[in-house]
């Protein structure tokens, strides 16, 4: 889990890393939904919402819930029309190569 080894490589005391990991699981339970069935996107989702709870951790105050709506507008603001966005749909790999053809 690369989410886990981001947040667990930083230098917070272990009662702020508790916070800081309450913080990563509420939100991740508050989005995970969105990522059900893609593994591929779920890991990659959970490392962005680490990253943005060290952001929020350093911008707010140590309380767990503060952290966590911090980041989750964080991971709003870089979301929309990202290939994380399930809503978003790739071509596969032969139309790219179709439509670059012509």
């Amino acid at each position: 889990m690369k989410a886990a080894k981001i947040l667990a490589s930083c230098t917070y005391s272990p009662e702020t890393l508790k916070i800081i990991s309450k913080a990563f699981d509420d939100a991740w339970a508050d989005i995970a939904e969105h990522f059900a069935g893609d593994a591929g996107r779920a890991a990659a989702a959970r490392e962005r919402l680490a990253h943005a709870v060290l952001i929020a951790a350093t911008n707010v105050s140590h309380e767990s819930g503060q952290i966590k709506g911090m980041a989750l507008q964080i991971m709003a603001l870089s979301y929309p029309g990202s290939w994380l966005d399930p809503s978003c749909k790739f071509p596969d790999r032969k139309a790219r190569r179709t439509a670059a053809l012509h």
